[in-house]
């Protein structure tokens, strides 16, 4: 008698998985697509792809555009091409789930008015006026020790990698070793400071990256973009102190591989102004030192940073720019206390929005209500994702609430505005991205520059929205999470990695209740497996 064939634990477990999922209906699979709708060629590109992921079985298609922000400008060739794209998914049996409510990654909608970036506070720097103008006096003055790097020995510490080369400091071929030198820095608390420093590169294999750490917190989180090879070329970075004193500046690189990279002529300094945010919750406040307030507009002029937010296009921030002055007729040697907000930006330009001021809310239903006019769409994503800067302008800190509690009461009242009859109806399907209501991932106390604890911010969901998990390194312990708080939850997995990855996601989801299906996601519109992704899916549903 022949030998009954072995079976594959793995598969055997995939399997059943399928079977939990299929007793009412398939299991969905889905594709995520970021795409501009207003090129003609894009249409043709995304009817390529749809015909090819209806042919492999997927049933839905996660539909991202920065325009859906601002549908209000686009004209009728843009709504042509929505309609194109509803013609040809209904004709593929494929469902449109567009995406809206940009919160986290907000400089699509911040592009109707840039102010409304959650902002950080400066508190009391001092201005000097001289011939009718008023500058920052730094208070006190800052100085790097040795930031011409003459001598290397006048940092606090550096790793061995690093050397002294004619001036500059040189880490060559670290292989994987971390390459920095460090400062201890004597800070002024909600002050605004600017770092210059010279980077030279050639055929480096690594990033280099300057770092301003406080405590549990980064107080800084943009890259510098330096390029492998580059001549001299200067890079910026800006920070606010917020209640620190105390922080260490780091250059260098973390576990970088070949070649050689040079940092010179660093310099460190006060600013005042810069990015300077101007709206209700973000009051601007100018005081005479230890004397009256003044007056915008009779006292000094009218005062706004004319290169924030909009650089090249409203809703992009750049990191330094030379700042504003307050221009007045007070006389010479007049000191003045500024009290302020100005933008921060995470990782090149990400910016988060205010969910506080009442016109936040006034443009996520506008955009609510428009988006469903041109999709009448059966589910909507809801863009929660990555929120790193909250709670710090006036208009969050005056609600006193937590972060978690600002972050609920914002989630709550998005599913609030889609569910309103005069928008998409009671019977919309709600999804929304599981990082920011996750206790395993990111909603939590110390993330980035969230002021306070996110915990909590989960409370904000009902039951009947289906969760979008994509926390792989915790994939057991998040799925739990949200299906002991009765969620349904889509896995998104592949990630423009290894596309095999999605079985470890799929092994995780035995037993779990609720999982309802798994999306194709990519960010790098990396399209070239999504058909070995369903054969993988395939593969499980039909292990015996």
């Amino acid at each position: 008698m022949n030998a009954l064939p072995k079976l594959n634990p793995a598969l055997i477990g995939l399997s059943l998985l399928f079977a939990q999922c299929v007793r009412g209906a398939a299991l969905e699979r889905w594709l995520y697509c970021s795409q501009n709708l207003r090129v003609d060629k894009n249409i043709e590109n995304l009817e390529t792809l749809f015909r090819r992921a209806a042919k492999s079985g997927y049933t839905h298609a996660l539909l991202a555009d920065s325009k859906f922000a601002r549908l209000g400008d686009m004209d009728a060739p843009y709504f042509r091409n929505i309609d194109r794209v509803k013609k040809l998914a209904a004709e593929l049996h494929l469902e449109i789930v567009p995406a809206l409510f940009p919160i986290g990654y907000s400089n699509d909608i911040l592009w109707h008015d840039p102010n409304l970036i959650e902002a950080l506070p400066v508190r009391g720097a001092l201005f000097m006026v001289h011939d009718g103008i008023a500058t920052l006096q730094p208070d006190p003055p800052i100085a790097l020790k040795g930031g011409d790097f003459d001598e290397l020995k006048q940092w606090d510490w550096k790793d061995d990698l690093v050397q002294a080369d004619h001036g500059s400091a040189l880490i060559r071929d670290p292989k994987g070793q971390n390459a920095r030198m460090v400062q201890k820095l004597k800070l002024t608390p909600f002050r605004q400071y600017h770092l210059s420093v010279r980077v030279k590169t050639q055929d480096f294999h690594g990033t280099p990256e300057v770092k301003v750490l406080a405590g549990n917190r980064a107080l800084n989180c943009n890259s510098l973009g330096a390029k492998p090879t580059q001549d001299w070329t200067t890079h910026h970075v800006v920070f606010n102190s917020l209640d620190h004193a105390e922080a260490s500046l780091y250059l260098g690189c973390w576990g970088g591989g070949t070649g050689s990279l040079w940092f010179s002529d660093a310099k460190l300094e006060e600013v005042g102004l810069l990015n300077l945010v101007r709206r209700a919750g973000a009051p601007l406040v100018v005081e005479i030192e230890q004397g009256r307030g003044l007056i915008e507009g009779r006292d000094f002029e009218k005062l706004a940073d004319p290169r924030m937010g909009n650089k090249p296009w409203n809703g992009s921030y750049d990191i330094y720019h030379e700042p504003p002055v307050i221009k007045t007729s007070l006389p010479n040697g007049t000191r003045l206390r500024v009290s302020y907000y100005h933008a921060v930006t995470v990782y090149d330009d990400q910016a988060m929005i205010c969910p506080s001021e009442a016109k936040t809310l006034e443009l996520l239903r506008d955009q609510a209500k428009r988006m469903h006019a041109a999709w009448g769409a059966k589910g909507y994503m809801m863009s929660h994702d990555e929120i790193r800067v909250l709670n710090w302008c006036d208009a969050c800190q005056r609600r006193h609430l937590d972060a978690g509690a600002l972050l609920a009461d914002n989630v709550k009242m998005c599913i609030q505005i889609l569910r309103d009859p005069a928008v998409a109806g009671p019977a919309v399907r709600l999804y929304v991205w599981s990082d920011m209501f996750d206790p395993h991932h990111n909603a939590h106390k110390d993330y980035y520059q969230v002021r306070g604890d996110l915990t909590g911010s989960w409370e904000g969901l009902d039951k009947e929205v289906i969760v979008v998990n994509w926390n792989f390194g915790k994939r057991n312990e998040s799925l739990k999470w949200f299906a002991d708080r009765g969620h349904r939850q889509l896995i998104a997995g592949y990630y423009d990695g290894p596309v095999g990855q999605v079985r470890e996601w799929l092994t995780a989801a035995r037993g779990v209740d609720g999982v309802i299906g798994v999306m194709f996601t990519t960010w790098q519109n990396r399209y070239d497996q999504i058909e070995e992704f369903e054969r993988i899916l395939e593969e499980a549903k039909g292990a015996k």
